[in-house]
């Protein structure tokens, strides 16, 4: 027993210093800069509520008035003047693609199906694939419609420099390119209606400060499983209300990078493409508005494609969707402010709301404040934390996000779990872009599996196939899991909120996405 005390004894003293320190450093230090973080993040809060209730006003004018900015031009008329003087302009149609085995078929095949006179178009397969087994099927694709009298052209490069703008850009090059007057834009999963171009080029013929024709995004694979869902949900609101309220107010918004229309003209004035960060698209859409050129949303178009269905796969383009921004908005903030050519209204709008708000402010404050500081605020009950940021400001998010699909309403908590959990890497990348730290220009090809070709059994079955552990488990997840629950377990000790509520719900989702029980398990 004696022996037993004296061990006892320095564990019992390492108990009491760890405490003591605390009880030293937790008032004088923990507590301020906890403070402080909690008005950092409310602040940013307002500003994440005020946009989005800003936009929900602007959308619904818009829709009350029926306002809809590309309901203004005349694309009828022109149409029927094309049709009877047979006069349409030359149109170049890209596909960019990277051993895509599962879906190059599609795209191709629904390009080469667009209806537009066959001496006015040029399909152009830009295949960058390093297996050559899938660069032998993509020619052969090509061939096949060759012989069918459609003008397709295969290219491809000794290097994949630039990925996809360096493909797009040297695209461009080709000398049948120079008499084209437009170039339409498809993603190797991408599947264009045949009357996609007999229903945007009237756009660009109508106006000639008009740059860029934007359609919406139809998913083929959205009931796929649970997460698809809840990437339609927010791909809804950025369609149905971010894209239309640019479109509507500043005509503007960030090009999506595919099933658009660009003319060739404004796309060369505005520099072409350039491959400085992993959103190309965006770089030169914001260019191009300095410029001086316009955008249009169509809403009622869309061109179906398929959404990511495994959680690496969507956790490597949201990577990329959100350090490509970040990092955009630092090596152009300068180049904005010092433009003559748009208004400082316009300048404020690419600034505050396009940029720091929505790229920026939204990552960082869904993570930190919702993941990391109010739990923290559990085991510090000395800071102040207000309800009406807490809780009623979220909510009200949450509401103006949800709307825009109503089908999956009662998927909102598998929502909003789900984004706190995709918060974490969004963050991130955010901060990663911001200091161009590594992985800056990290670009991984998302993973298509041709789900629009599939039968639903044939799902199923993916379903079920399972990965080794080690790829599967994802640690950052697991630890802020266990982070809350900490916090969780505390609260319901000595708290009088019931925060433990979400905490443990919220830890619960980082579980189950910590051991990769998300989207659709696929062996490697």
């Amino acid at each position: 027993m004696r022996n037993l005390g004296v061990k006892e004894a320095p564990v019992l003293d390492a108990a009491e210093n760890l405490k003591l320190a605390w009880h030293h450093v937790r008032k004088p230090v923990v507590v301020p800069v906890l403070q402080a973080a909690v008005y950092v993040c409310a602040a940013m809060s307002i500003m994440l509520f005020v946009e989005r209730v800003y936009m929900a006003i602007v959308i619904l004018c818009v829709k009350l008035l029926r306002r809809k900015r590309y309901t203004r031009y005349r694309v009828d008329a022109i149409l029927a003047e094309l049709e009877a003087t047979r006069n349409h302009p030359m149109v170049l149609v890209q596909i960019p693609m990277y051993n895509e085995k599962e879906v190059y078929k599609l795209s191709i095949g629904a390009a080469c199906r667009l209806n537009w006179p066959a001496d006015r178009i040029t399909i152009q397969v830009l295949d960058d694939s390093t297996d050559p087994h899938t660069k032998q099927l993509v020619e052969l694709e090509c061939q096949k419609w060759r012989n069918e009298n459609v003008n397709i052209k295969y290219e491809i490069r000794s290097n994949r420099n630039g990925y996809k703008a360096g493909a797009l850009r040297e695209g461009l090059k080709k000398h049948y390119v120079k008499q084209c007057e437009y170039v339409a834009i498809f993603d190797a999963d991408f599947q264009p209606d045949t009357d996609f171009l007999t229903r945007t080029i009237p756009f660009l013929l109508s106006n000639p400060e008009l740059a860029l024709v934007q359609a919406r995004w139809k998913f083929v694979n959205s009931d796929e499983c649970l997460m698809t869902r809840l990437q339609e949900m927010a791909l809804d609101y950025h369609f149905s209300v971010e894209q239309e309220v640019g479109s509507s107010t500043y005509s503007f918004f960030g090009f999506n990078g595919t099933a658009g229309v660009w003319r060739l003209q404004a796309l060369t004035n505005a520099g072409g493409w350039k491959d400085r960060t992993t959103v190309e698209d965006m770089d030169l859409a914001v260019r191009a508005s300095l410029k001086g050129w316009k955008f249009v949303f169509v809403g009622d178009l869309c061109v179906k494609n398929e959404l990511p269905s495994t959680y690496k796969a969507y956790k490597f383009q949201q990577h990329r969707w959100s350090c490509g921004p970040a990092n955009l908005f630092r090596k152009m903030l300068k180049e904005i402010i010092l433009c003559e050519r748009v208004s400082i209204w316009k300048k404020f709008h690419v600034i505050y709301a396009f940029f720091f708000v929505r790229k920026i402010v939204a990552h960082i404050v869904t993570f930190f404040f919702y993941c990391i500081v109010i739990p923290a605020c559990v085991l510090v009950p000395e800071v102040r934390l207000h309800k009406f940021i807490a809780v009623y400001v979220p909510s009200t998010i949450t509401i103006l996000n949800a709307v825009c699909t109503p089908r999956s309403i009662h998927l909102l908590i598998f929502w909003i779990l789900f984004e706190n959990v995709m918060s974490m890497h969004r963050a991130k990348a955010t901060i990663i872009g911001l200091l161009e730290a590594s992985r800056v220009n990290e670009w991984v090809v998302t993973e298509k599996l041709g789900n629009a070709n599939r039968h639903r059994n044939d799902n199923k079955s993916l379903r079920k196939l399972r990965q080794r552990i080690g790829e599967r488990v994802q640690l950052l997840e697991l630890f802020v899991g266990l982070y809350l629950v900490y916090c969780g377990i505390y609260d319901i000790m000595y708290g009088r909120d019931h925060f433990w509520i979400y905490l443990f719900t919220q830890a619960i989702a980082f579980f189950i996405v910590g051991v990769g029980y998300i989207g659709t398990i696929v062996p490697t």
